[in-house]
């Protein structure tokens, strides 16, 4: 018999992740297209200015038509919703976000001509990186460069950056460093400040005042960027209606107030925010308050007609790329598809005159973005061809009426109400084929790639299916650990090799995607193939019925009735992932499904019979005993179902579902302003985490594994205390306002990095412990010691009882201890091993508990409630397995049954949602990155590390612990 030693295992291990990857890296291909980016640039030397009319010109300095601001002043106010910058006098009681920034309201009011707030509507995704693209190329960034939002890089693409600098223009930054990243070496001056911190309000915004008045009164600047961060950081630190937010929008308001006064009557200033945010604080969705900012224009020069809107009017972000671009008197960016601000063009005159500078400017506009539907279309290839061939009709027959009026105009003849409604409707046509151009570009960067997305599922399936038949395999003793597992490996690296040589030759580089999805699909065929027909000789334990392969087909029928019904749930829910309206739903379907499941499974049993004693038992157990674990059964199955429904009371909510208020327990206990809740809240935490460790540790001493002196033991005994006491303390320091410790500034952000630290280095420790002695069990004899209880995994197991490994060696040692002291004339001789019966669970149920130390720190405070309901449903859960195995009779212990690994799987997506968590990027809790490093990281590796805990805290705690001790807690349960 061959002897399997540890590297095929971790070897399968690595390969089934390489699958599952491949799978997952083929579906996000077709699902996250990423639109193709176009170097081209415009110039001034562009022929697309429009013929010259009387009374304009191009002045010293213009580029494609006069320049009318010398001078911008850009503020953006991450985060700035349109509900914060709007002011409602008639709110006697407004919120704390409300009303603050009342100095614009009075600029607008007292100066109509001079300023006009509106409505700044986003482009999802709304994560800051993507709106800084936006709002500088005038195009819509895709999902796929959401997962560079904390990794920039320099944006390739034309821009309002480059052109003002290509131009001789001098562009001054300060703030957010995110800037430094996508525009490299394209400022006159500039002042950056490190931004993925979302706890830090100040040290952006305190930077930038440092530099921002200084700067104003210098003029050494053309166009001049203050990127500020409070109130987004305040935002995901305490969410809206919190009275930090106040402080820092009233913070925000001075800063205009003073402003003002330093800027010159040349100067244009923009107050934008990129994005708005949730009722919790957070944005990266396509949900209204997340798209809702804010825009505010001013100069002290008149910009506006006398007319004023009633309601503020709702313009896309990528307008302000065109209109910036022609007023500084710069090209608009290539790849624009934002259309200009018509009012500020509008300058002194008639309606005649107004309506002629605007139609310069919509030409322009207009001529810029045809010429980028034509160049994209050649390079890209996916824009509809009759779209395309209508929007340049539009664009002709827009175009040449221009060039009648335009001949009009120039004959001198008076301006007369019949000129004046041609113009307006020349304004409408070229703002309707603007307003088509940009959706045919958002309906083809929108599409999708079905045929990868398929092939993508299907490879995730048959990973899936592999697992399954490698688990059913590897418990035969014929297994051919080699042959079965090194072949497939030799059959995808070399389809790979094939593949990555032939486009090596044939293309510019290799698709890694492609290659990597055939060579996973290549090494499962080769695995299944000889599989198909392979009779695995299986080791059962003694007393149960022979392998299903050998039996007829009814009895082979018979035994998948078991699973089915797991099995089909689980199919059930996988194929309803296709579903929108089950993603949105999931929250509440996975725990109808997990208490369904375990419903099923009782009543199952009892139709089986199996809830009562046999009629006439020859043998142990009786009719007690099946009474017992009948009614615990029942106890159990009621508990489960408390926890499923208090599990509900930590959940999140999407913006899809209509008047659903997200759990206040997901805001830290810092958003609380009442002392006594606070109090209250911390209090339950601590109690909580006690009665965590209390109850770990009982169950520990109850089985008898806290009676040895062993590293891992004492570390359980002594540590677990310690860990829970600092991450009180941490918890202590962070529910505390910021500025309610005073002089004791210094000392809480110690705190603050310490405690964490110091949580993450003893929690490491003790998982090297239980990697390094995992045996728990005391063996206690009259004579001296006998040598390692447990000797190192040798290979193989060559008999039925190795199988079982670690309990036999201890239960031989005993006997050899037993034997030679009878030997020796002892004739009262005992030996005792403490915890033998939980020897496997035992070292699973520490490492889960340390696992649950280190997610839980990077959660906030009242999620430990939470924690606690996990731990007790898990628990909960395998009990009730360990009564299904006492009263089935004919189960095998020692073999995980699909309704435990269905069970599983729907408890972790229960936990994912009750720990605070959705499927959406607005409810990415980036937060956790900065727990022990206030000061934020060097890398992305470390913080991508945390967040990701963070996001599969629930996950990696019932697939990476539980789930292995489910045969073994069946057993000693």
């Amino acid at each position: 018999m061959q002897r399997m030693q540890r590297w095929p295992v971790l070897l399968f291990l690595a390969w089934a992740c390489f699958l599952f990857f491949s799978g997952i890296g083929l579906f996000t291909s077709g699902f996250l297209l990423m639109r193709i980016e176009l170097t081209n640039r415009s110039s001034c030397s562009d022929p697309l200015a429009a013929p010259a009319w009387a009374g304009q010109g191009l002045a010293p300095g213009s580029c494609w038509m006069p320049r009318r601001v010398p001078k911008a002043v850009l503020l953006i106010i991450d985060a700035l919703a349109f509900e914060f910058a709007r002011f409602d006098p008639a709110k006697a009681r407004p919120r704390p976000y409300e009303n603050k920034l009342g100095f614009l309201h009075q600029l607008a009011g007292s100066q109509p001509r001079h300023a006009r707030l509106y409505r700044f509507r986003a482009d999802p995704p709304t994560t800051t990186m993507q709106r800084i693209k936006g709002l500088t190329t005038g195009s819509l960034p895709t999902f796929i460069d959401v997962g560079s939002n904390f990794a920039s890089y320099a944006i390739e693409e034309d821009n309002l950056l480059g052109q003002l600098v290509q131009n001789g223009r001098r562009v001054v930054f300060m703030g957010d460093d995110t800037w430094d990243g996508l525009f490299p070496q394209k400022f006159f001056r500039s002042y950056f400040f490190p931004s993925f911190n979302v706890k830090d309000l100040h040290t952006v915004d305190d930077g930038i005042l440092q530099h921002l008045y200084p700067t104003v009164d210098g003029g050494e600047w053309d166009l001049l960027i203050a990127h500020f961060l409070g109130v987004d950081h305040c935002g995901h630190k305490h969410g809206p209606d919190h009275p930090e937010m106040a402080k820092k929008l009233t913070q925000m308001n001075e800063m205009l107030r003073s402003l003002v006064d330093h800027l010159g009557n040349d100067t244009l200033l923009l107050v934008a925010g990129d994005h708005g945010m949730t009722e919790t604080g957070d944005h990266g969705g396509d949900s209204e308050k997340e798209v809702n900012a804010a825009l505010f224009v001013y100069s002290k020069t008149p910009l506006f007609g006398a007319h004023r809107p009633e309601e503020p009017e709702t313009i896309p972000q990528v307008n302000l790329v065109p209109t910036l671009a022609l007023l500084l008197g710069v090209p608009i960016p290539y790849s624009n598809i934002g259309e200009v601000m018509a009012e500020l063009f509008s300058g002194d005159g008639g309606d005649a005159s107004a309506a002629l500078r605007q139609l310069s400017a919509y030409r322009l506009n207009a001529r810029q973005v045809d010429r980028f539907l034509h160049s994209y279309s050649l390079a890209a290839q996916d824009l509809p061809a009759e779209r395309l061939r209508h929007l340049r009709e539009l664009f002709s027959a827009a175009l040449e009426e221009h060039d009648r009026l335009l001949a009009h105009v120039q004959e001198g003849l008076p301006a007369s109400p019949e000129l004046e409604a041609r113009l307006r409707r020349l304004v409408g046509r070229f703002q309707r084929y603007l307003w088509e151009a940009r959706a045919v570009c958002m309906e083809s960067w929108a599409r999708f790639h079905p045929l990868r997305m398929v092939a993508g599922c299907a490879l995730i399936a048959a990973s899936c299916l592999l697992c399954c038949v490698a688990s059913e395999l590897a418990a035969a003793l014929d297994f051919p650990y080699r042959s079965r597992l090194l072949y497939p490996l030799l059959w995808g690296l070399a389809v790979a090799a094939l593949l990555g040589l032939g486009q090596l030759l044939t293309r510019e580089g290799p698709d890694l995607v492609l290659v990597s999805a055939w060579a996973a699909a290549a090494s499962q065929l080769a695995f299944f193939w000889p599989s198909w027909g392979h009779r695995p000789q299986r080791a059962h334990l003694a007393g149960v019925q022979p392998p299903v392969a050998s039996a007829g087909l009814w009895r082979r029928l018979r035994a998948w009735q078991g699973p089915a019904l797991p099995m089909g749930l689980l199919f059930l829910r996988c194929c309803a992932m296709f579903s929108d309206s089950f993603v949105v739903a999931e929250a509440r379907v996975a725990p109808f499904l997990l208490a369904s499941l375990a419903t099923l499974l009782v009543g199952k049993l009892h139709w089986r019979g199996r809830l009562t004693a046999p009629e006439a038992p020859k043998q142990p157990p009786g009719a007690a005993f099946y009474q017992k674990e009948s009614w615990q059964l029942l106890g159990l199955l009621a508990v489960l179902l408390a926890c499923l429904r208090l599990s509900g009371l930590f959940h999140q909510c999407r913006e899809e579902i209509p008047r659903c208020q997200p759990s206040p327990c997901l805001a830290p206990l810092s958003s609380l302003q009442s002392t006594q809740a606070k109090n209250l809240f911390y209090l339950l935490c601590v109690a909580s985490l006690a009665g965590l460790v209390c109850a770990v540790q009982r169950w520990l001493r109850h089985y008898g594994n806290l009676n040895s002196a062993s590293p891992l033991v004492l570390f359980v005994r002594w540590a677990f205390p310690l860990l829970a006491v600092w991450i009180a303390c941490y918890w202590a320091v962070t529910s505390g306002a910021e500025d309610t410790l005073g002089k004791l500034q210094e000392l809480v952000q110690v705190a603050l990095v310490g405690f964490p630290r110091a949580v993450y280095g003893l929690a490491s420790l003790g998982l090297l412990l239980a990697l390094w002695t995992p045996v728990t069990v005391f063996v206690k004899d009259s004579r001296e010691s006998v040598g390692p209880i447990v000797t190192p995994y040798q290979g193989a197991p060559s008999s039925q009882a190795e199988l079982l490994h670690v309990i036999p060696q201890i239960y031989r040692r005993m006997q050899e201890s037993l034997k030679s002291q009878l030997d020796r004339g002892h004739r009262r001789a005992t030996v005792a091993a403490y915890g033998l019966g939980s020897v496997y669970s035992a070292a699973l149920v520490i490492v889960l508990t340390v696992l649950g130390f280190l997610l839980l720190i990077l959660h906030s405070e009242r999620m430990s409630l939470s924690f606690l309901l996990l731990f007790l449903e898990a628990f909960v859960l395998l009990r009730i397995h360990a009564c299904v195995v006492s009263l089935a009779r004919d189960a095998e212990p020692f073999v995980v049954p699909w309704y435990a690994v269905t069970a599983w799987v729907f408890a972790a997506t229960q936990f994912f949602y009750s720990t605070g968590h959705q499927p959406i990027f607005s409810a990415i809790h980036w937060n956790a990155a900065f727990v022990g490093f206030q000061q934020g990281h060097s890398t992305h590796l470390l913080p991508a590390v945390l967040v990701g805990a963070n996001t599969f805290a629930s996950h990696i705690l019932f697939a990476g612990s539980w789930l292995p001790s489910a045969p073994a807690l069946a057993l000693c349960l």
